[in-house]
């Protein structure tokens, strides 16, 4: 016969589980939050998503840093200088540096690193935007050359060297970017690309490490003794709950289980608006759809601007999305700054929106193209057959449903496809779908950041966009330090952006969220990242 467990032993356990989520005293301080669903990759080399860089953010860190102001700060480097030409960048990383396993953490460690992004084998989809300055590197992208000949260097183990073909005057934010993250050149050599799905192989730098990875179920990173700031964290760890249903989240919220959730039902919101604990933020970054120009109808420039002229954004942006997002009539929002000075949103076309906001007049125009690329329907008679993806989260079924009607005023019939978030973003990456939602938010405030996400070789291209016109105006903002020079050819890349509907922009994000009122010392970026490694729990 089985032993009855005394209450008070069931008390005793209890008290020793529930401060690990609440933060109370006698057990460890574990802040539990969601910020997405299973990752799909959190090898810095790899990742594009918001929801994987914010736990990179806490488990590794690169040279440079970003602080709460949104300004540059030393990371692993303590110190840096550049050459009189901007052509040269030495970094001096802090005495004592280690990795999470407690092994010596050296200057060697960035080089590998860096090769590892540049490597065509690697497959990094960010490659191209955080290396392109890199001397040699096209040359070592394309596959011409060796990854060892990069224009990086260690002469010594506390000396990173970087050298650039064409000075860029963002690379600070390039070295704070988590592509650029150091990783731990004996386990990605040991266990190939597994090294980054097993919390045993997982070998970080950052303020926390991963202990244990539930797929399906969350991620606990615990404050890492190696870190050089160590003092700093308050936390003893960090429970990453891999939600992907935003009522399950809520509910979460609701039973304080989690103190913070990126994901809130779309439903529940008008309710939370008085919420003190409810917070939309505005940040620099555009919903928007790929129209893959490889695959007819789109490549067809009229039938992809048709498409974009059948929307109603107004409607997208305040009735469907509640106000909690702006209608975007730019590809390119507000927020990024412009080279020459000010807004680049402001500044672009002649200070006057891309896309009319007289959505009868843009629908009237939509048909008429459609009938000059060879389609002849209309609401009541569909001639055209468009599959269109997107995964079940936040607006994205219900965005989905609207374009359904909105398109099927110019002879469209739209199946709507949902795929789970793990499978999403690469099979859009690999360029099998039709049409796709997308997104992008700002990882620095240069509009290259974005506007590059076009160019033809960009890893991020997920619609396939290739204009030569588009390319040649990219290549002239990478290649002068003119600032007006620089300006005039990143707003004429947009121009033509615009002109040929590379893509079709639909709403300007916010990030709206719940987060508990006993959660101190955290802070939420423009870039759509939310800082938890300095937070306390009271």
């Amino acid at each position: 016969m089985k032993k009855l467990i005394p209450m008070l032993a069931i008390l005793l356990a209890l008290c020793m589980i529930l401060p690990a989520c609440s933060g109370g005293s006698g057990g460890e301080k574990i802040l539990t939050v969601q910020v997405g669903p299973d990752p799909e990759t959190l090898d810095p080399a790899l990742n594009s998503a918001v929801d994987g860089g914010n736990m990179l953010l806490h488990t590794f860190e690169c040279l440079l840093t970003v602080d709460k102001d949104g300004a540059i700060a030393p990371g692993c480097a303590e110190t840096w200088e550049k050459s009189d030409d901007g052509l040269t960048w030495t970094f001096h990383l802090r005495d004592g540096l280690k990795w999470s396993d407690g092994s010596a953490f050296k200057a060697s460690d960035f080089v590998y690193s860096w090769q590892r992004v540049a490597n065509p084998e690697t497959a990094a989809p960010y490659a191209d935007t955080v290396l392109w300055p890199v001397e040699n590197f096209d040359a070592v992208f394309a596959g011409e050359a060796d990854p060892s000949t990069l224009g990086v260097s260690a002469p010594d183990d506390r000396t990173f060297v970087v050298k650039l073909s064409a000075a860029c005057p963002y690379f600070e934010s390039l070295a704070a970017f988590a592509t650029l993250s150091p990783v731990n050149p004996a386990t990605v050599e040991a266990n190939g690309d597994a090294w980054a799905v097993s919390p045993a192989t997982y070998i970080s730098n950052g303020p926390f490490m991963i202990t244990e990875w539930v797929p399906g179920s969350h991620i606990v990173t615990k404050a890492n003794p190696n870190y050089w700031n160590k003092k700093a964290i308050k936390l003893d760890g960090i429970k990453w709950l891999l939600i992907e249903d935003s009522n399950a989240s809520y509910s979460a919220f609701q039973t304080g289980e989690a103190l913070f959730i990126k994901d809130v039902p779309t439903e529940e919101i008008p309710s939370l608006m008085n919420n003190a604990e409810f917070h939309i933020d505005p940040i620099i970054g555009t919903y928007y759809l790929n129209l893959n120009c490889t695959k007819a109808p789109f490549d067809n420039e009229k039938v992809r601007k048709a498409l974009s002229l059948a929307i109603d954004r107004d409607y997208v942006a305040n009735t469907i999305m509640q106000g909690t997002y702006v209608a975007a009539y730019n590809f390119m929002g507000p927020g990024w700054a412009d080279p020459a000075g000010g807004d680049f949103y402001a500044n672009a076309n002649g200070g006057k929106p891309y896309i009319s906001s007289d959505y009868d007049a843009n629908l009237a125009e939509a048909k008429k193209l459609m009938q000059e690329a060879g389609y002849s329907g209309s609401a009541d008679n569909l001639d055209l057959t468009i599959t269109y993806s997107t995964n079940d989260s936040g607006y994205h079924k219900v965005v989905a449903e609207y374009l359904q009607e909105a398109w099927k005023q110019i002879g469209i019939d739209l199946k709507v496809e949902i795929v789970e978030w793990a499978s999403f973003t690469p099979m859009r990456r690999a360029g099998d779908y039709m049409a796709a939602r997308n997104g992008w938010v700002g990882d620095y405030s240069d509009p290259s950041n974005m506007i590059e996400l076009l160019y033809s070789s960009n890893g991020n291209n997920d619609g396939k966009y290739n204009n030569k016109d588009f390319d040649a105006a990219i290549d002239v903002s990478r290649s002068t330090m003119d600032v007006k020079q620089r300006s005039e050819a990143l707003h004429r890349a947009e121009d033509i952006l615009k002109e040929t509907a590379g893509c079709v922009p639909v709403a300007y994000y916010t990030d709206f969220y719940l987060q508990s009122s006993k959660i101190t010392g955290m802070w939420h970026s423009a870039y759509g990242y939310w800082y938890f490694m300095y937070a306390d729990i009271k």
